[in-house]
């Protein structure tokens, strides 16, 4: 269900720029099903079912999930959410890191719930070249967390999980570009305003 929501959603082709600077014939935009009502539960179905699969496996005990703002920051709690609706003991906790450091009061670089030890997983929504995600683990690992693994909504395939995993991180996918673009109609790129 939530590949079929992503591709209707979630799926475009035609000519794009991506933030890496890379041209591409389709683009992906997780936030259109991400910040949806049913992909927002969704997600946070699948990703919290990928996330404790991997520690299950590591024998790892996760304690927050969060990523850079903002491709991360609604997965994170859709997962969380979903962690204390299970019953999880605790539930998964959710941090955002900033792009930048907040100009005021602590100037936290990451915000919510994540403390020095915290073993945790670090989530992005697209993995294409990898560098917001690293940025994220950088955050993360300067202010003494753990990055137990990485799990991502989409991988691109183009270089970005390689990146990371070279780097010692493992990268957990929900769906990869074959997945998703595998029957995918011929979709519209979303409507351009135009000033009269």
């Amino acid at each position: 269900m939530l590949l079929s929501l992503l591709r209707k959603k979630s799926f475009f082709r035609g000519d794009y720029v991506l933030s890496s600077g890379a041209k591409s014939s389709y683009y992906v935009d997780c936030k259109l099903t991400t910040l949806d009502p049913e992909g927002a539960w969704l997600v946070g179905q699948v990703m919290h079912s990928l996330i404790q699969s991997e520690a299950a496996e590591r024998g790892i005990r996760i304690n927050a999930v969060g990523g850079l703002t903002m491709g991360a920051d609604p997965i994170a709690l859709a997962v969380a959410m979903y962690s204390f609706l299970e019953k999880d003991t605790p539930p998964l906790q959710t941090f955002i890191v900033r792009k930048t450091p907040k100009a005021h009061g602590q100037a936290k670089l990451i915000e919510g719930n994540f403390k020095p030890g915290d073993w945790v997983v670090v989530i992005d929504d697209v993995v294409t070249r990898g560098d917001s995600t690293l940025a994220a683990i950088k955050a993360v690992e300067d202010a003494g967390g753990k990055v137990a693994f990485v799990a991502v909504l989409v991988d691109r395939q183009e270089g970005g999980r390689e990146k990371i995993e070279g780097l010692g991180h493992r990268v957990v996918a929900a769906f990869n570009r074959e997945e998703l673009i595998e029957n995918c109609v011929e979709l519209p790129k979303p409507a351009t305003f135009v000033p009269a």
